[in-house]
């Protein structure tokens, strides 16, 4: 199982940002996708999460304003996130796990086995 967390950069207040998350050696289907951020000296907080049958659910100040999608074709996972702010700083993480709960609340940093390796997102004029 392998994760490849791309699409950072630096992004100005009020903009858009869209992250990308290639799977390889699984099966989306099977596998609920969750997105995490961390800031230096802070907890890794989870953004939301898609479950394996497509629900998605997400936590936080990014509710209202972000979107996880799969693409299947392309075996990966999306977030897009609008009207971002310079708290929205961190590096992004998508994680993956087959035994994963996707429901109101999550995702549970414990639950995801598997991670990218992160890309950062700077939120900044």
């Amino acid at each position: 199982v392998q994760l490849q967390a791309s699409g950072g950069g630096l992004v100005q207040p009020g903009g858009s940002l869209r992250l990308s998350c290639v799977a390889s050696g699984f099966n989306l289907d099977d596998y609920a996708i969750a997105w995490f951020r961390q800031v230096p000296g802070k907890e890794r907080e989870g953004i939301g999460c898609i479950g394996s049958s497509g629900g998605a659910y997400y936590v936080g100040s990014v509710k209202g304003r972000s979107t996880i999608t799969k693409d299947h074709a392309k075996s990966s996972a999306h977030l897009q996130m609008h009207n971002v702010e310079a708290d929205d700083t961190a590096v992004y993480y998508c994680a993956a796990d087959p035994h994963a709960v996707c429901i109101e609340g999550h995702p549970w940093r414990w639950e995801y086995d598997f991670w990218g390796q992160g890309t950062l997102v700077t939120v900044s004029s």
